[in-house]
C-alpha cells in the first residue's frame, strides 16, 4: 500500500510512545513508575460523572450541531467572560472531541504551502507536526532556560515576516512549566499585529498556575480579532478520556471550523458535552484541591531533582511538569530517557521529544503520587550513582 507522501511530514507524541514501551515491560513483571504521560491522575469530579450518566439517561445520545450543543457553548463562553474579563459571545465557541482538533483545524484553515509559522521551542510536539503536514514552514521560537523558560522578544522580532501567518504560544508551557510575563505578552501581541499574524493561544493549562493569575494574550486591543484561544477538560477537571475541548474563535472563523469538523467527526459526543458543562457551571473545589497537591508535588519534584548530581531543575511556575536540566550527567536526552525506562524503571521523556532545543533536559511529569515520586527520585539517583 502506498501512502501519500504528506505521511511522511506527520510527527506523533513521544509520550504515547514511552507509555507502550513501559506497559509492555510491566507485563514482562517490571516494576515502573510513569512520569511520562501528561494526564492528571485524579478521578473525574463526582457531579460530572453523575450528569454524563444523567444526559445519557435524557436522550444525549444523538448527532448535535457541530460547533456544539447551543447550551454548552452558552456556559463555556460565559465561563470564558468571567475569566478573561471581556464579553464572549457563544457565538465564537466551537467545541471539539479533546483540544487538540484546535490546532489541527486552525493549522488546516489558515496555512498554505510556504506560509510560515511561529511555534515554541520545546513545545507541544503536535504543532511542529501538523504545520509540516500542512506543507507551512515551521519556524521555532527557542524558549531560554536562563529566561525561565521564555522567549528572547528580540529574536522573536527578528523571526516574523510577510510570510508568517500564525504564531502559537502556550502559558503555561507544556513542557517547561513556565508562564508567559503580561509584559511579554503584550510585545508579542503588537509583533504579531505588526504582520497581520494571526495567534493561536494555548491556554489549556490556565487553571493550574502555582503563583499568579492568568493572562491571555487575547486581552491587549486588537488581539481578539486575530486570537484564537485553545481550551479543554482535560486538565482542569481530569477529564482526559471523556474527549472535550473547545476554541474561542474571531467571528470569520467560526464557519469554517465548524466546517471542517462536519467534514471529519461531525460532532463531539453529546453526554460529553453536557457533562462539560456541569464541569464550568459547577462547584470548582477539585480544582483547587487538585492544584494544591500539584504544588506539593512540585515541592518535591524539584527539590529531589536539585540535589541529584548532574542534574537541576528550575521551578515551574504553571502545568505539573519538570523540566530538567541534565547536562551535567554528560548523556544525550534520548540516552539518558531510554536507560532510565530500560535500568532504572521510570518512564520519563526526553527533551527532544519537544524539538531540538530540547536537547539537555528531561520531562517528568509529577501527576502522580508523592510515593512514587519519592520512588523515581531515588530510582534516578541510584541511576547516576558512579556516573557522573
Amino acid at each position: 500500500m502506498r501512502l501519500a507522501s504528506r505521511m511522511e511530514r506527520l510527527g506523533t507524541e513521544t509520550a504515547f510512545e514511552i507509555l507502550a514501551k513501559a506497559k509492555k515491560l510491566e507485563a514482562q513483571g517490571r516494576d515502573i513508575v510513569h512520569l511520562e504521560i501528561g494526564e492528571p491522575d485524579f478521578d473525574t469530579p463526582p457531579h460530572i460523572r453523575a450528569a454524563a450518566a444523567e444526559a445519557l439517561e435524557s436522550g444525549f445520545t444523538h448527532y448535535t450541531a457541530s460547533p456544539g450543543i447551543p447550551e454548552v457553548r452558552a456556559s463555556i463562553a460565559a465561563h470564558q467572560t468571567e475569566r478573561q474579563g471581556y464579553q464572549v459571545s457563544p457565538d465564537n465557541i466551537v467545541v471539539t472531541p479533546g483540544a487538540k482538533p484546535i490546532m489541527f483545524f486552525t493549522i488546516m484553515a489558515l496555512i498554505e504551502e510556504g506560509d510560515e509559522v511561529i511555534y515554541p521551542d520545546p513545545g507541544f510536539p503536535i504543532y511542529k507536526s501538523m504545520i509540516d503536514y500542512m506543507g507551512g514552514k515551521a519556524v521555532p521560537m527557542r524558549l531560554y532556560e536562563e529566561n525561565g523558560f521564555n522567549t528572547d522578544i528580540d529574536a522573536l522580532r527578528a523571526s516574523v515576516n510577510e510570510r508568517t501567518k500564525l504564531i502559537i504560544i502556550n502559558s503555561p508551557n507544556n513542557p517547561c512549566g513556565s508562564v508567559i510575563p503580561k509584559a511579554e505578552l503584550a510585545e508579542i501581541a503588537e509583533i504579531a499585529k505588526s504582520v497581520d499574524a494571526v495567534v493561536l493561544a494555548d491556554e489549556v493549562y490556565k487553571d493550574l498556575y502555582f503563583e499568579g493569575q492568568h493572562e491571555s494574550i487575547s486581552q491587549f486591543d486588537d488581539m481578539r480579532e486575530r486570537t484564537i484561544i485553545l481550551d479543554g477538560m482535560s486538565k482542569s477537571y481530569a477529564m482526559t478520556g471523556w474527549r472535550m475541548g473547545y476554541g474561542v474563535f474571531p467571528d470569520e472563523l467560526v464557519e469554517p471550523i465548524s466546517r471542517l469538523i462536519t467534514n471529519s467527526v461531525s460532532c463531539t459526543n453529546a453526554a460529553t458535552q453536557i457533562a462539560a458543562a456541569a464541569a464550568i457551571d459547577g462547584p470548582q473545589d477539585s480544582v483547587a484541591e487538585m492544584l494544591s497537591e500539584f504544588r506539593a508535588r512540585r515541592e518535591l519534584i524539584v527539590g529531589g531533582l536539585n540535589n541529584i548530581k548532574g542534574i537541576s531543575c528550575i521551578q515551574p511556575k504553571g502545568a505539573f511538569y519538570a523540566f530538567a536540566n541534565i547536562k551535567g550527567t554528560g548523556m544525550s536526552s534520548q540516552t539518558f530517557s531510554d536507560r532510565m525506562l530500560n535500568e532504572g524503571g521510570v518512564a520519563l521523556l526526553s527533551g527532544t521529544a519537544f524539538g531540538d532545543f530540547g536537547e539537555g533536559y528531561i520531562r517528568l511529569s509529577f501527576a502522580n503520587s508523592q510515593s512514587n515520586l519519592k520512588t523515581a527520585l531515588g530510582r534516578i539517583e541510584d541511576f547516576l550513582k558512579d556516573k557522573v
